[in-house]
């Protein structure tokens, strides 16, 4: 198995084998398959140059390149795998069992020095989630939660603590990566009405809040989602309730926070109500890109002042992927979506290709930076599991599916350090391919029979916004605009919006028939109902209904409109309606 064509492991019904990377696409001869139906988990080392895997009976770590087995262990139960950074220690996981007695159960997270196989540490991890130790990119540290404290133990020397953050109860911790020092983000939860918190911290440093290094509270979470970026100098902290108390979203309600090492914090403003599906910092530390808002979904980069740089429009998307070297972003809609990719060039921010991964689960990059991979996998879906492999540019270049009496349950990239592959140039012409890349054409909409032999109208629910540069023009001065200047700007706009009706109304006047011209406006009699209460009804539905033709026609001016104009716009039939019926009952 090459090292330098990052290989792709496939784990399924039909057991654990290894696929070789671009261009061959076939399966390694390296790797010996192993044809069991119970391999639970699997695992490379962060370099890409060890393989574990569990099958139901052992533990098995091999040597990627030479495929030569390193070390065993009879851990039937094991299901979860992961190696340390630097490949000193396996981490294994097994179900929590108490005994029958209700005695407490045994140990269920070993910790295994790789070089001699000796089990370093054994501790009782009952939940499956966060289940595995976090260690610094160097070892130097490792962490775990502990009855709602953080423990470190350093240089893999789990038999002291070397260190505890203590504060009223940790929910969640992540270290930062890179060189050291270490940083740690720590969430507490809100209690009683207190509000949670995020904090960063410095490894030692944690003697009370002064040695903090940054602290963000916020009401409104159930949970949080903390993002360090790779050069940890900033955190991004999605915080999501459960249940939105108003209604409007069955994903409950989320905030987008940042929070950098110096102290500075700031709510990110998302232009568009509604979910945050999804949110990616670019590698380079600088960027970070949200998908948010009702479908269709808005997705807009922004930069470390939380101000956007570019705006992609709204479409059929919940997630974003940076490619490793940060040069090209991939936005797609996956899950309930149609498996749409958007294929942009983010230097350039031109959009490179639109391919279509139907009933896609899973996507990831290739350390090249050049190749994807989608697959449909089981249990999320258990028909047409299989993966396929894309050059950016569009193009399919391998496609594989399993038969349809199997599944496939897991698909990954060897990982490889930073700098093995190097970035290159942004292609736009689509790679040569021997497969077709399109896909079956999406099932047309239903038409009623009377309708059938019509000319099909585009009725579309909603117009798509486009993308849009949000960097100010060099032209403009590069300085955002004032409080005081931005409201005489809009004052200046109104004036000159009042002045244009003004003259539409002077030309409609004079293009009324001179009779009409003539006579004095209030001459022209005024019906009436005889009664007032019906009249004044009528007089106060033409104010509104004029007021709705003002904010259309502002908005035809290219106007936006605040949320309540919107809803004043969308009741002008119903308004119509009510004068049509009270007039005809004069």
């Amino acid at each position: 198995m090459s090292s330098c064509f990052s290989s792709l492991p496939v784990r399924g019904s039909e057991g654990l084998y290894m696929v070789n990377g671009p261009p061959s696409f076939t399966e390694s001869a390296a790797f010996r398959r192993d044809s069991g139906k119970n391999c639970k988990a699997v695992a490379f080392s962060k370099d890409g140059s060890l393989f574990a895997w569990c099958n139901g009976e052992k533990v098995n770590i091999v040597n990627v390149t030479s495929a030569e087995l390193l070390r065993s262990f009879d851990l039937p139960k094991a299901v979860c795998l992961e190696f340390s950074p630097k490949n000193n220690v396996l981490a294994t996981w097994q179900a929590y069992t108490t005994a029958k007695d209700g005695a407490a159960g045994v140990p269920n997270l070993q910790l295994h020095e790789v070089k001699t196989g000796k089990c370093l540490k054994s501790f009782i991890q009952k939940k499956m989630q966060n289940w595995c130790p976090c260690w610094a990119d160097d070892e130097s540290i490792c962490a775990r939660n502990m009855n709602n404290e953080v423990h470190f133990f350093e240089n893999n020397n789990f038999n002291t603590i070397a260190n505890k953050l203590h504060l009223q109860k940790v929910n969640d911790f992540v270290l930062s990566p890179g060189a050291q020092p270490t940083k740690v983000a720590v969430y507490v939860p809100g209690s009683k009405g207190a509000p949670s918190f995020v904090r960063l911290y410095q490894y030692p440093n944690f003697g009370g809040p002064q040695s903090a290094l940054a602290n963000k509270s916020f009401f409104k979470a159930d949970k949080v989602t903390m993002l360090w970026n790779k050069k940890a100098t900033a955190v991004l902290v999605i915080a999501s309730t459960e249940v939105d108390k108003t209604g409007a979203s069955y994903y409950g309600e989320q905030t987008l926070h940042y929070i950098a090492t110096n102290g500075e914090s700031a709510v990110v403003q998302l232009p568009k109500n509604g979910p945050i599906y999804d949110v990616v910092w670019n590698p380079n530390s600088v960027e970070f890109c949200a998908v948010y808002g009702f479908m269709p979904a808005k997705a807009t980069v922004f930069n470390l002042k939380c101000d956007p740089v570019f705006d992609f429009g709204t479409g059929p998307r919940n997630a974003a992927y940076y490619s490793p070297h940060g040069h090209i972003l991939v936005l797609a809609g996956f899950g309930n979506l149609r498996g749409q990719m958007e294929v942009w060039d983010v230097k350039n921010y031109k959009l490179i290709s639109k391919p279509v991964a139907s009933d896609s689960t899973y996507f990831a990059w290739c350390p090249d930076g050049e190749h994807i991979v989608t697959a449909t996998c089981a249990p999320r879906l258990r028909v047409s599991n299989g993966y396929k492999i894309w050059h950016y540019t569009g193009s399919l270049l391998h496609s594989h599916e399993v038969p349809s009496t199997e599944e496939m349950w897991q698909v990954s990239w060897q990982p490889c350090l930073d700098g093995v592959f190097p970035a290159k140039a942004v292609k736009y012409q689509a790679v040569p391919s021997e497969l077709p890349g399109a896909e079956p054409k999406p099932a047309q909409a239903y038409r009623p029979p009377a309708l059938r032999n019509k000319p099909v109208t585009s009725s579309k629910l909603h117009e798509d916004e486009p993308p849009q540069n949000m960097k100010p023009q060099s032209g403009s001065s590069d300085k955002p605009l004032s409080k005081t200047a931005l409201k005489n700007q809009r004052k200046h706009e109104a004036k000159k919006a009042a002045k244009q009706e003004a003259k539409a109304d002077g030309n409609r006047e004079s293009t009324q028939s001179p009779a009409s011209q003539g006579a004095p406006r209030s001459a022209v009699p005024a019906v009436t109902s005889g009664d007032p209460e019906v009249d004044k009804k009528i007089k106060n539905l033409k104010k509104k209904l004029k007021a709705i033709e003002q904010l259309k026609e502002q908005a035809a001016a290219g106007k936006q409109l605040e949320k309540n104009q919107l809803e004043k716009i969308q009741k002008e039939t119903a308004l119509l309606q009510e004068l049509e019926d009270l007039e005809l009952g004069l």
